[in-house]
């Protein structure tokens, strides 16, 4: 799988928001996106989504121009978003439901996907039952059940305080290992972008335009002693530089 961003400019009104973004992301790569508010990290994201389109350039997925949502894009947002009069296994089986899939096949996705991210014993309860890291879990649960192409993540945990934060960065990045997914993850938190990704992408200040765009070279599984690394430190350094103009 490919994504090939071509050219890509936005503009609201007068104000430009992207300028001439040209990127290529591989299957399996964890691509985390870091910038400054209003650099247009977000709508970057949005343009990958499908829930706003370019003012100029192309969006391709696999050579296919992708302007609009479809279900090979999934977005994880702030807010986990689940129906509060849904369990926890009917959130996650939602999306399955509406494109005809069994009941018995959505309960065995569900049940699989509910495993992997260590909550099958809270299937049965409400989303007002768990913490804010396990609303979380089960809206990455929700998004993954899906098979998407790429999992798009626009700061999904910066709603969430910093412990139970540090956990789910934890979580997610051994969840990535296992999986091996592709996800694009939007953020301005400049450790959780070294942390959390194999490549590490800074957005100048607006117009937003790709001022750095490098490998992280973290050995794998990622534990909280990487930010000592010397790698870390000279990634961190950079983006830093970056961000203060």
């Amino acid at each position: 799988m490919t994504i090939l961003i071509d050219s890509l400019y936005k503009t609201f009104g007068g104000t430009s928001a992207l300028e001439n973004i040209n990127l290529q992301f591989q299957g399996g790569e964890f691509v985390t996106v870091l910038g400054a508010s209003g650099c247009g990290k977000t709508t970057l994201l949005h343009l990958l989504a499908g829930l706003t389109s370019p003012s100029r350039g192309n969006i391709y997925i696999d050579g296919e121009i992708k302007d609009q949502p479809g279900e090979d894009r999934v977005v994880v947002f702030q807010q986990a978003g689940l129906f509060p009069w849904l369990t926890v296994e009917e959130n996650i089986e939602f999306g399955l439901s509406l494109h005809s899939v069994s009941k018995a096949e959505r309960r065995r996705a569900s049940a699989d996907i509910l495993r992997t991210i260590g909550l099958e014993n809270f299937a049965r309860h409400k989303p007002y039952e768990l913490s804010g890291g396990m609303q979380q879990r089960v809206a990455i649960a929700r998004a993954l059940v899906m098979k998407p192409k790429v999992l798009l993540m626009d700061e999904p945990f910066g709603a969430l305080d910093a412990q139970t934060r540090s956990a789910m960065q934890t979580f997610l990045t051994s969840l990535w290992d296992q999986l091996h997914c592709t996800i694009v993850f939007i953020t301005h938190d400049i450790d959780e972008a070294i942390f959390l990704g194999t490549r590490l992408i800074v957005l100048s200040s607006r117009p937003g335009r790709v001022a750095l765009d490098v490998p992280i070279e973290l050995e794998r599984p990622r534990t909280p002693q990487v930010a000592f690394d010397p790698h870390f430190l000279e990634l961190k350094k950079q983006a830093m530089g970056i961000l203060a103009h």
